[in-house]
Order: structure tokens, then sequence, then C-alpha cells
């Protein structure tokens, strides 16, 4: 492995796990956007947006074997939607989010429900950044604002042209040092 693939960056995408999601079609332009881009995506590997999202990281034409991670709950590598390449048997069921907000350089929420917000709380802590994707559920409740004092920045979004948003992490990325806080 060069050592490029081991430098490239992961995209934490997070949202609703429920299929039919108005949302769907935002993570699915995301996920091409981000390998497009020449990230790698980790999602907590089941349905809804994080299938959406795989599905569209999976139709780049740039996707390579291995580009999509999925952490899951329980203990079946078989529950990962299909277009996981790398599923992560957790068995720490919502705690399996800390996983994956840690894996990303930079998580993306994708509309969301209660599990979304403890994933977007979860990146906010570990100091990275959160961009918010769609102005439905939780990433359009705290687009543009801190989710608390630790920070001197806020949820960047929302955004609704998915090249537009993989451009600022790039850019945030690049000219920011983010990093843990202590709690």
């Amino acid at each position: 492995m060069s050592a490029h693939e081991r430098t490239r960056p992961v995209a934490s995408v997070v949202g609703s796990a429920r299929d039919g999601s108005p949302s769907e079609p935002a993570a699915a332009a995301l996920g091409r956007a981000l390998i497009d881009a020449g990230f790698r995506v980790v999602t907590g590997g089941l349905g809804g947006v994080m299938r959406a999202a795989s599905r569209g990281a999976r139709s780049s034409t740039s996707y390579r074997p291995g580009d999509i991670i999925g952490v899951l709950p329980g203990y079946v590598a078989a529950d990962a939607n299909e277009f996981v390449d790398v599923p992560i048997c957790s068995g720490l069921h919502h705690a399996r989010n800390v996983i994956v907000a840690a894996t990303g350089d930079v998580l993306f929420a994708v509309g969301g429900r209660a599990g979304t917000l403890s994933e977007m709380a979860l990146a906010w802590t570990l100091g990275k950044p959160v961009i918010a994707i769609c102005s439905e559920g939780w990433a359009g409740e705290l687009s543009g604002r801190p989710i608390d004092d630790r920070r001197d920045d806020k949820v960047y979004g929302p955004y609704d042209d998915a090249a537009e948003a993989v451009g600022l992490a790039i850019e945030v990325l690049r000219t920011h040092q983010f990093r843990p806080r202590d709690f």
C-alpha cells in the first residue's frame, strides 16, 4: 500500500436508518462526491441514508474496493447494506456511533434523528468539523450554530449541493487543525 493510500481522508456520513427518507437522494450525491474527491466513506452500514451514501459512493468512477466502510451495530456482517465493502461487526449497538464519529476526518450529517444527533455531538467533542447536508432533521436544526461553547466554529451548512459541501470539507481540513477537546 502506498503512502497516498494510507493518508486518504475519511468522511463519516450519518443520517436516518429509515428507508424512504427524503434525505436519501442528497446522501447518494454526497457519497459519490466524496469518492470523486478522493475520500473513503464510513457509515453505520445499514439502510436509509447510510445505504444511499454507500450506493452513491459505489457509483463514482473513482470508486475502488475498500472505499466504503460500515460499522454495524451487531455481530453479523451480512446485516450490512449491499454496497459496504468493509463491514465492521462492533456488537456495540448505538455505542457504535462513537466509532463512526471518531473514524472520519470530517462528519457529514444528512437530515437525521436522535442517532444522528449523538454522532454530531461526538464528532464535535472530538474536534472534528461537522457539515450539515439538507435542512431537515438535526442537520438542519444545528446548521449555522455551535453545538456548545467548547469550540469557536459552528456546524457548517446546510448544503444542498454535495460537491460544494465536499469542497468546504477539503478546505476546512486543509486550513484548520482539529483535535479532541477536554470534556
